[in-house]
């Protein structure tokens, strides 16, 4: 027979374990979109993988009820300490679960120690969040009243059982023992099982199809998870950095001899949640939001089969600026890598003469922006403190900073002051949550089916304001423009509901004064594309500080390239197939077609193509990760 002490620790366990399976249940339902190619019966399995994950992360977020329930008091006010810690550790828990299947739209993954490393953006926009996302409270209160009602306290029979004289020595003995057992237990919860290597996040992905992961993973399991961060695990596919450097497919912008350098400035618009999804010229003139962007693109090269390396801001930065992919769990800025040797346009071009500066209407230092132009050698950094009246002003939108349409007129004006030749990259935010749109512009731009719907609307108007305003400028036709966007966001159309569609944003080059150099806009390309693209046009040689995992989009020899991380595997986009390398490692290939992925691999794929593709894979991960860990990227 168990002691009281066990019986009442195993029924409170029990009772949050319950709790967890409908936490997953509401995040399938809220985020089906993304898993309805799953079949019935892989949903259950994924739900029974869950119970894995579940049990680790509450044995972790509760130690310190564990040890508290194993004292034999059972005074009212000693459990009601007791009663009090269960209740806010796993209200903890299940806030974050509930945040999930909200946060999960925007960042394709559960939520990991970035509330942390950014707290100073979330505070900023705590109460703007909790006010857009007011009906998660319901819920709450439900599970945490649920948890509250049915959480079982001692009768006076377990009381009785303790204060008896008779057996007490026996009692002791079978205290003890019972100790033993349940810190072994849970040792062996916490760790995952008996298996060779501990539980890990990747292993929630190592079921058909993959996504089905981020159903059985929890938040608390990769919130917890990430606060003891460890670097990622070395590899060891290629054993000689010759055999690396061949399959890594590396091919850097080649200066032409006896070419003159192109005098161009050079701007980049990185627009908030610009979707490929939100357009009509990509998606055959169907449904679209940015009558300017559609207009526009016919007047440059746009690139049809160009993909984000990540799913949020702060990843964007790094690719664009540095071709530094998204290739870790935790964000590069944010990173133990962050203070790793680093070049960017803003060095390799400041170097060539170019005046550099970085635009962002927030509040400096919002995702470490400031600090990471910085460090890729960008000379001016302009945040809402450089704006006109700063948060006071008129134009800021409450919540994240100022609007686009005001803060694009006063980006193109500052370029008028700029140095020529320039390079300057501005970031809106307009189009992230919660959407907004002027006040004086309600009603105007078509509301769509989606809360963003609207807000791309206008921040298409901006860019229309901008363009009109840059056309009036003395630098304007002696500049390249490029436009894309950070990442996806909210998604409508079924036929970007898949992995690959979750990346799929527009690419834009547009030159005002003459055509650009000519270029296969259906070859692949990818934000990690940009420095390569912008060096190789401006004739400006790297000097062996280029990353190896971007081309030049203007390079014939090759139909280009993406890479990303999502859901634990890595993928590696080609015109032909895509591939997939897991978790523990295994290579998958799926075939093309753009912005679609199938939900389960090729059966019997090609050998060579399996072979030669894995290889290019591996070596990109093997060069980034050992790469990062040694700080050797450029050696």
């Amino acid at each position: 027979m168990i002691s009281p002490l066990l019986r009442l620790l195993l029924h409170r366990f029990l009772l949050v374990l319950g709790v967890y399976v409908l936490l997953r249940l509401g995040f399938y339902l809220a985020n089906y979109g993304v898993f309805r190619e799953a079949t019935a019966g892989q949903v259950v399995l994924a739900f029974w993988y869950g119970l894995r994950f579940d049990i680790a992360a509450l044995l972790l977020l509760n130690v310190p009820f564990l040890l508290l329930s194993w004292v034999p008091k059972f005074g009212r006010g000693w459990q009601g300490l007791v009663r009090g810690v269960y209740l806010t550790l796993n209200a903890t828990g299940i806030a974050l679960n509930l945040i999930d299947t909200q946060y999960f739209k925007f960042i394709g993954r559960r939520t990991s120690n970035e509330l942390f490393t950014i707290t100073g953006d979330i505070q900023r926009q705590a109460g703007q969040l909790v006010w857009h996302y007011w009906f998660l409270l319901v819920p709450f209160g439900v599970l945490f009243g649920l948890v509250w009602y049915f959480y079982p306290m001692p009768t006076a029979a377990d009381a009785a059982y303790y204060q008896n004289p008779a057996g007490r020595g026996r009692r002791a003995a079978w205290a003890g023992a019972e100790f033993a057992l349940l810190a072994a237990l849970a040792a062996l919860g916490i760790r995952g099982g008996l298996q060779l290597k501990p539980l890990r996040t990747g292993h929630a992905f190592m079921q058909t199809p993959p996504v089905l992961g981020h159903v059985t993973l929890n938040s608390t399991y990769t919130f917890l998870r990430s606060l003891g961060y460890e670097p990622p695990e070395r590899r060891a596919y290629f054993a000689s950095p010759q055999t690396l450097r061949r399959a890594l497919a590396a091919r850097p912008p080649r200066p032409r001899p006896g070419s003159a350098r192109r005098p161009d400035n050079v701007v980049i618009l990185l627009v908030e949640s610009f979707s490929s999804e939100y357009n009509g010229i990509e998606n055959g003139g169907g449904t679209s939001y940015t009558p300017f962007f559609d207009s526009l693109a016919t007047r440059g090269l746009l690139f049809r089969h160009h993909y984000a390396n990540g799913r949020r801001s702060i990843e964007a930065l790094p690719a664009v600026l540095a071709g530094l992919p998204a290739l870790l769990e935790n964000s590069f800025i944010t990173s133990n890598f962050q203070t790793n040797e680093l070049h960017g346009l803003g060095e390799l071009l400041g170097r060539a003469g170019y005046a550099t500066s970085v635009f962002h209407g927030a509040q400096n230092g919002t995702m470490g922006f400031n600090t990471f132009a910085g460090k890729v050698g960008i000379q001016q950094y302009y945040g809402l403190q450089e704006y006109p009246g700063g948060a006071q002003s008129p134009d800021y939108d409450g919540n994240w900073g100022v609007f686009d349409e005001p803060y694009l007129q006063y980006f193109a004006r500052q370029l008028g002051q700029q140095r020529q030749p320039f390079f300057s990259t501005v970031f809106t935010l307009t189009s992230h949550e919660p959407f907004p749109v002027p006040p004086q512009y309600q009603g105007r731009f078509a509301p769509g089916q989606l809360p963003i719907h609207a807000s791309i609307g206008y921040t298409d108007f901006a860019l229309r304001q901008f363009f009109k305003t840059a056309s009036q400028q003395p630098w304007y036709r002696n500049t390249l423009f490029i436009l894309l966007a950070d990442h996806t966001s909210q998604t409508l159309r079924p036929e970007y509901q898949n992995t690959l569609g979750a990346y799929k944003t527009p690419l834009l080059l547009f030159h005002p004064g003459h055509p650009l150099p000519a270029a296969n806009v259906e070859r692949i390309t990818q934000h990690a594309d940009v420095p390569a693209t912008v060096l190789d046009y401006l004739n400006v040689p790297a000097q062996g500080q280029l990353l190896p995992f971007g081309y030049s989009a203007f390079d014939g020899g090759t139909t280009g390239r993406a890479l990303f991380l999502s859901g634990g595997s890595y993928f590696l986009v080609h015109r032909d197939y895509v591939t997939e390398l897991t978790a523990d490692n295994r290579v998958r290939l799926y075939p093309y077609q753009r912005h679609q992925l199938p939900a389960t691999p090729l059966q019997n794929p090609d050998p060579q193509k399996l072979r030669q593709y894995g290889d290019e894979l591996k070596a990109c991960v093997q060069f980034y990760i050992n790469g990062l860990a040694d700080n050797s990227l450029y050696r």
